[in-house]
């Protein structure tokens, strides 16, 4: 494939910079243009390494904002989207979920509505792929996995936001024909990630011999999914996907919070030089957030028949050299738990 124009939003962000960055480096003839607001978790740090590649373009702008969406389809002549901006953290759509209504909500409606209009309705050589998580299948029980056909059931407004956002994708293609295609992934970790979430604020937290704020009995169970890996795994849908469809990404790679912070202690007990069992001394349980579902994991069975994807790395491999990315990386660190995520905090775990 050739003369492609795609639009990645969010791409300054978390897993977008990792896919922005594969798209960027591994397709010279494609035109990719990075659309991120550069909110608190969208940092230009995450792609610099990309930012002078001829086949590099960044756009700040918001997704809420139909007529400049709009705009950028008609000068760019985006042939493709890769939708992955989100408001993605449970807690602060507790705090203010109207932020996530408005973002994960209208802004995929703007989008996939831009690219209709723009595509008018010559379908062939275009794709709208929109990027999604497991929460919106709610919570399992001690057995059973997430599969592209469980019933949806949110529990959070992050993910009853997104959940909306899926249906608003599959409803452009049941009503008009949209090519379209959604992932639904398990939680993701590895480099860049902003440190609100659980692996990188625990690496930061040890650090500086801060307390491992733990919710409930700490016995939540989540799959957990290398960034890396995802980024191939999007590369494999969009490329090879068949339009319409659903594919789960996990990384068959389940973990107790409890179980996963005490393995993070320990390899941070030997990489910082510390007496085995020091840092795990840090963990204090906290209140439970309202909400909180028990249990996800993952089938990614059918991306792994049908696209030949599967992870790269065990998650003790991943979960080391996640780690070392952030110790060599501590300046990064340190500006982006800055100002607003200092703030942030204390709200949230300083009580």
């Amino acid at each position: 494939m050739t003369n492609k124009n795609i639009l990645i939003t969010g791409g300054a962000g978390f897993i977008g910079s990792h896919v922005v960055r594969r798209f960027v480096n591994e397709y010279p003839d494609y035109q990719i243009f990075n659309l991120d607001l550069l909110t608190y978790a969208g940092n230009p740090e995450n792609i610099k390494d990309i930012e002078r590649k001829p086949n590099y373009h960044f756009i700040k702008g918001d997704i809420r904002d139909l007529a400049f969406i709009r705009n950028i389809f008609v000068e760019n002549n985006i042939t493709d989207v890769i939708h992955l901006a989100a408001e993605s953290h449970v807690d602060r759509s507790i705090t203010d979920p109207f932020v996530f209504i408005q973002t994960n909500v209208m802004g995929t409606a703007n989008l996939i509505q831009a690219a209709r209009e723009h595509w008018e309705e010559k379908w062939d050589g275009h794709l709208f792929y929109h990027v999604s998580t497991d929460e919106v299948y709610g919570a399992l029980g001690a057995t059973g996995l997430f599969t592209e056909e469980t019933r949806y059931d949110p529990h959070s407004p992050y993910s009853a936001s997104k959940a909306s956002s899926d249906h608003i994708v599959r409803a452009y293609h049941d009503t008009y024909g949209l090519p379209v295609l959604i992932s639904n992934c398990s939680n993701n970790y590895g480099p860049n990630q902003f440190p609100e979430k659980l692996i990188p604020l625990f690496i930061n937290n040890i650090v500086h011999r801060k307390p491992l704020p733990v919710y409930g009995d700490g016995l939540y169970t989540r799959d957990w999914l290398y960034v890396i890996d995802h980024a191939i795994a999007i590369d494999l849908v969009f490329h090879k996907g068949k339009t319409g469809e659903t594919y789960n990404i996990g990384g068959f790679n389940e973990w107790k919070n409890i179980d996963l912070i005490r393995l993070l202690c320990s390899i941070m007990d030997k990489k910082l030089g510390r007496p085995e069992g020091e840092n795990a001394q840090l963990i204090t349980y906290i209140k439970d957030r309202p909400g909180h579902d028990r249990r996800y994991a993952i089938d990614a069975g059918k991306i792994n028949r049908e696209l030949g994807w599967k992870p790269s790395v065990t998650f003790e491999h991943g979960l080391d050299k996640t780690i070392d990315w952030y110790l060599e990386n501590a300046e990064w660190l340190s500006r982006v738990t800055s100002g607003e995520y200092r703030n942030y905090y204390e709200e949230m775990y300083g009580k």
